[in-house]
């Protein structure tokens, strides 16, 4: 029987500075584990990852858009085995320039904080990317206007910051 002090590694949602990132280091700093954190592109590419290692767990974030596929479409070979709740870092609106009055522009986001940027452009110029850290990298690399991102990103980056929503209480799961 599996058990919690058996995972010797998390692969979550990546690339780096993202809240599951940070949530992954939190829990095995938590549960006193010297464990590996691996980045992927989805939690879905993560799951694959999972699948062919006896030690390696899942950690998802409960508003990760198809978290409920994830789970139900593989309940052979994984269990709900621990679920906390930790701040996000600062959620922030941030652009590769100066610009204030987003109006048209198009801002790219991961799904779970899309709502933050509707109140800065229409609907239709909202640009989905895997992650918040994808984001701020479109954004940097001009293929958006602006990003909702973590702080983390943002300054990885050299974005300006336009609006910072602070810390988000949320939720992070643990599947093994």
């Amino acid at each position: 029987m599996k058990a919690i002090e058996d995972i010797k590694f998390i692969h979550t949602l990546g690339p780096i500075n993202t809240n599951c990132e940070q949530a992954a280091y939190k829990w095995l700093e938590e549960n006193k584990i010297e464990g590996e954190v691996f980045l992927h592109n989805t939690l879905e590419d993560a799951l694959l990852e999972v699948k062919k290692n006896d030690f390696a767990a899942l950690l998802g974030c409960v508003v990760y858009p198809d978290l409920h596929k994830i789970v139900f479409s593989n309940l052979n070979d994984l269990s709900l085995v621990d679920c906390f709740i930790m701040p996000t870092y600062n959620m922030i609106l941030a652009t590769n320039d100066d610009t204030k009055d987003l109006g048209n522009s198009i801002i790219a986001t991961h799904p779970a904080p899309s709502g933050l940027a509707y109140d800065f452009t229409v609907s239709k110029n909202i640009k989905l990317v895997n992650s918040n850290s994808q984001a701020a990298l479109q954004c940097s690399k001009g293929l958006s206007d602006a990003c909702i991102t973590t702080l983390p990103a943002a300054q990885k980056y050299s974005l300006k910051v336009i609006k910072d929503f602070g810390e988000v209480p949320m939720g992070f799961t643990i599947h093994y």
